[in-house]
């Protein structure tokens, strides 16, 4: 990013400024965190119908990020929302393909061996056709629309905190920042609410696993191309691909156990493709078959 934040040596100062800023910005996460999650986890309902709490929550690492900025004297500088790059324009394409490369690896494996039921919601005449339809939708109006909720999450953790990990010298700043996101989500995972199998306890590791994966993943892109909109948008797709068609067209009695976003399956899946996605012989072929003249 273009931002002192991000100088391979940050002086004494920088390091100072970082430090300060992570401790308003975590301050205010919890602050504002803990009475909606509170909310959140005895309305008694699921937590798709609480729409009037959750983009609060999906909201306030943005809302922290605003505070720490403000109130640590650091401005906005090194917050980008380009998109007419090429470099930028290019990981959005794969950040958007991401959830389905992992989904039909994840998923397509556990409907292919019978861990899962690959079963359609009632009244669906043409199963596979009705899948198709909604992976499209997904990956255009769904993903266009999750930005409402994913951009409040990601201009906190991977347009503030993530930089500012690696300025105030966070001992390996990527992990330790997708570790405290996930942690985030465990309380709505301990209680039902949220991405839990069968043994939540299990859940909450292995969503965690997935959410440092994804957190190497776009904190990688937001800090190559100095955008945020990597991020974005593959938080975006990811909650539209897997918890929409992905999710929908699963059954059976050990489904969250193998698929979810907790699932065994799509942990194993997730980590795969992080892995592939940031090597550099994958990436630059990605670019070279996204260039103009291809």
């Amino acid at each position: 990013m273009n931002s002192t934040h991000t100088h391979d040596t940050p002086t004494s100062e920088e390091v100072h400024t970082a430090r300060r800023g992570l401790l308003l910005y975590f301050g205010v996460v919890l602050l504002v965190s803990v009475p909606l999650l509170y909310l959140i986890i005895s309305a008694g309902t699921p937590i798709e119908q609480q729409l009037e709490y959750i983009l609060p929550l999906m909201w306030t690492p943005a809302i922290a990020s605003v505070v720490a900025r403000v109130g640590n004297g650091e401005g906005f500088d090194d917050l980008s929302f380009r998109l007419r790059r090429r470099q930028v324009v290019v990981r959005v394409l794969q950040a958007i393909l991401f959830p389905f490369v992992v989904g039909a690896i994840a998923y397509g494996a556990a409907w292919g061996v019978g861990l899962v039921e690959f079963a359609a919601p009632v009244g669906t005449s043409d199963p596979l056709s009705a899948f198709a339809g909604d992976l499209l939708f997904a990956a255009t109006i769904g993903a266009v629309v999750g930005v409402i909720s994913a951009a409040g999450e990601e201009i906190g953790w991977r347009g503030y905190m993530t930089s500012r990990l690696v300025t105030a010298g966070v001992p390996a700043p990527i992990l330790t920042g997708g570790v405290l996101w996930g942690c985030w989500h465990v309380p709505a995972i301990l209680t039902g609410q949220y991405a839990a199998g069968r043994s939540r306890m299990l859940s909450a590791v292995l969503f965690v696993v997935v959410a440092v994966s994804l957190t190497v993943l776009w904190s990688a892109w937001t800090l190559e191309t100095g955008s945020i909109w990597p991020a974005i948008l593959g938080h975006s797709a990811w909650n539209a691909v897997i918890q929409g068609p992905f999710d929908t067209f699963s059954s059976g009695a050990l489904a969250t156990t193998w698929v979810g976003e907790s699932g065994l399956l799509v942990v194993a899946a997730t980590i795969i493709v992080v892995v592939v996605f940031t090597s550099d012989r994958v990436t630059n072929r990605l670019e070279f078959l996204s260039s103009p003249s291809h």
